[in-house]
């Protein structure tokens, strides 16, 4: 076995995003929204996607979203085209606010 390790850099992209969901009636229709835009973002963009804050809260929902890159750029553009498409796809969940940053490793 090789002990070399080769001392590359990558980026880690991650971004928190507030939807609210005013017209929902309890937690399982925040549930059957988040769900179904998580799974869409997953298999557009290939990004580690989940609900992170605010578990309990019907009107609202914190997921969190992170892309790893050789490139800071890319890194930033992935996560930037996901952020803009959670604010296209859904009228039932509206994007609030985001934080996005990319971390070199």
């Amino acid at each position: 076995m090789n002990n070399r390790r080769h001392k590359g850099t990558f980026h880690v992209g991650v971004c928190r995003a507030w939807l609210s969901m005013p017209e929902n009636a309890s937690l399982k229709d925040k549930r059957q929204i988040l769900r179904s835009l998580i799974q869409k973002v997953r298999n557009k963009f290939d990004v580690a996607i989940a609900e992170v804050d605010a578990q309990d809260d019907w009107h609202l929902a914190c997921i969190g979203i992170s892309a790893v890159s050789g490139d800071p750029h890319h890194a930033n553009e992935v996560l930037s085209k996901v952020v803009e498409f959670i604010e296209q796809s859904r009228s039932d969940a509206v994007l609030e606010d985001y934080e996005l940053e990319v971390q070199a490793w």
